[in-house]
């Protein structure tokens, strides 16, 4: 099961991430974008993805994933369980979301830390 404050601990090695609290909610965040958001719980967490791939991601695993709030239909988003997810995959989720997010020139020139 993958946690809010692993999520934190690997953000924080990424170029350019910061953290913001907003009304009582943790998001992390690259200059204005948001690219991971938790719920109050920090049980769901919301990540930047392609909305054209994004029903299939929710269809293929309907366990682990889910839309996003209607009102947030508009933008590039998805939520998963974090109880549903392992840290590697978590790792995965961030780091797409991230490099979404940031300049390409950036995202290729990153490499993850070995622990």
């Amino acid at each position: 099961m993958a946690t809010a404050d692993q999520v934190r601990a690997f953000a924080a090695r990424l170029p350019r991430s910061y953290e913001a609290v907003v009304r009582g909610r943790l998001k992390l965040r690259i200059g204005r974008i948001v690219y991971v958001a938790f719920s109050r719980d920090e049980t769901l967490m919301g990540f930047a993805f392609p909305k054209d791939y994004r029903q299939a991601l929710v269809d293929s695993e309907r366990d682990k994933f889910m839309l996003p709030r209607t009102s947030d239909m508009r933008y590039n988003w998805v939520v998963v369980r974090l109880a549903a997810i392992d840290e590697a995959e978590m790792r995965d989720l961030v780091l797409d979301a991230w490099a979404m997010c940031v300049p390409k020139r950036v995202a290729a020139e990153f490499r993850v830390p070995v622990e």
